[in-house]
């Protein structure tokens, strides 16, 4: 069921139904600017991760601001963009599946598709989908470089890899993913320096035998929020992939430093119970905010903590004993991971300085497909 609009242009903020995913367009716009700067200044490309934003809305936003196409996880999200115009995809993930490759390969008929492998079988798989399409698909080697996940070794078995997608009839070569996850979060700036460091290293030295090979990377891509810097003055990097930038959550603001990059979303909650002084119970819980990066901020109000979710309510607390909140106060939360929350809501609402400006759907919520 698609949820109903919480809210209509000339608003004010406190009318708008709660729980609602609120975007503060000033931030917002702030974020497509301060990202389009430094990656112009460091003269890399940026790929921004729709999983983040799920929205052709936002995605074509920043193709405005200097992005050269979109990155997607799922095939169900390279649709959803497609079909709402974005002309350049990579799902930047293995898929695998025959049924989610033909539909892939069908999109390859009207834009341009890229997709990531680790193996030789999903290679044969790819080639399979874009021969019987009769289109061709770009394909980066995947290499494992930290982050334990996906990827093949780096070096030698992705050179072998490599070559078996140079030498297919209806793929292309287009170069190495190298996204290092895990090293988004790690706090201190010596640990992610660290984890990138040796990263590229592994990643630069898969470029040199690839190039001994006889195999040019046009692409060599990776980077997130946490590390966006660090890719782009490797001198290795040459297109990042970061999503969160645009709306940094409250899991990234606990970096330190925190990315350069200002608070943007919000989930707007409602103040329904202040029966005891120190607390207060809000209409967003489980089912409205991701925890799974941690609780989210109370926006505002530093001293407040979010607390004890259940599927509905979260509670707030505080040290004094004072009934500091009203009912049906409108109070900001700032996610602690900002790509599952987006996904639990149907409607972005963009809000500048106190009223409601435009409504964006969240198109590919849900696309896990």
């Amino acid at each position: 069921m698609i949820q109903r609009p919480p809210a209509e242009p000339g608003m004010a903020e406190d009318e708008i139904d709660t729980p609602a995913l609120v975007l503060d367009l000033d931030a917002f716009e702030a974020n497509l600017a301060t990202m389009a700067e430094a990656t112009k200044a460091a003269g890399v490309r940026l790929r921004p991760h729709a999983k983040t934003h799920k929205s052709p809305v936002i995605a074509r936003l920043q193709g405005r601001a200097g992005a050269v196409g979109q990155c997607v996880q799922k095939v169900a999200e390279a649709e959803i963009l497609a079909w709402g115009g974005i002309e350049d995809i990579l799902v930047s993930n293995e898929v695998v599946s025959p049924r989610k490759l033909a539909r892939l390969a069908a999109l390859a008929r009207f834009c341009k598709i890229g997709v990531c492998a680790d193996s030789a079988a999903g290679i044969a798989a790819i080639e399979a989908a874009a021969a019987a399409a009769d289109v061709s698909i770009e394909v980066l080697v995947e290499i494992e470089i930290g982050a334990g996940r996906c990827g093949t070794s780096p070096g030698a078995e992705a050179v072998a890899l490599a070559r078996r997608v140079a030498d297919s009839r209806h793929l292309t070569f287009g170069g190495l993913q190298a996204y290092h996850g895990k090293a988004q979060h790690l706090r201190t700036p010596e640990e992610r320096r660290a984890a990138i460091a040796s990263a590229s290293a592994l990643t630069a030295e898969t470029v040199e035998a690839l190039r001994q090979a006889g195999l040019a990377c046009r692409t060599v891509g990776g980077a997130g929020t946490g590390t966006f810097a660090l890719e782009a003055k490797s001198g290795v990097y040459n297109e990042l992939q970061a999503g969160s930038y645009i709306f940094m959550d409250a899991d990234y603001g606990r970096n330190q430093p925190a990315p350069p990059f200002r608070h943007s979303l919000f989930v707007l909650a409602s103040v329904m119970s202040v029966t005891r002084d120190g607390m207060a119970v809000v209409d967003a819980g489980h089912k409205a905010v991701a925890v799974d990066s941690g609780p989210p901020a109370v926006w505002g109000h530093d001293d407040v903590r979010y607390a004890g979710p259940s599927d509905e309510h979260g509670q707030l607390f505080w040290e004094s004993g004072d009934r500091r909140f009203s009912l049906d106060q409108r109070v900001r939360l700032v996610p602690g991971h900002c790509d599952p929350t987006v996904d639990r809501y149907d409607w972005y609402v963009g809000v500048r300085r106190g009223r409601v400006e435009c409504l964006w759907p969240v198109a590919a919520r849900g696309a896990m497909a």
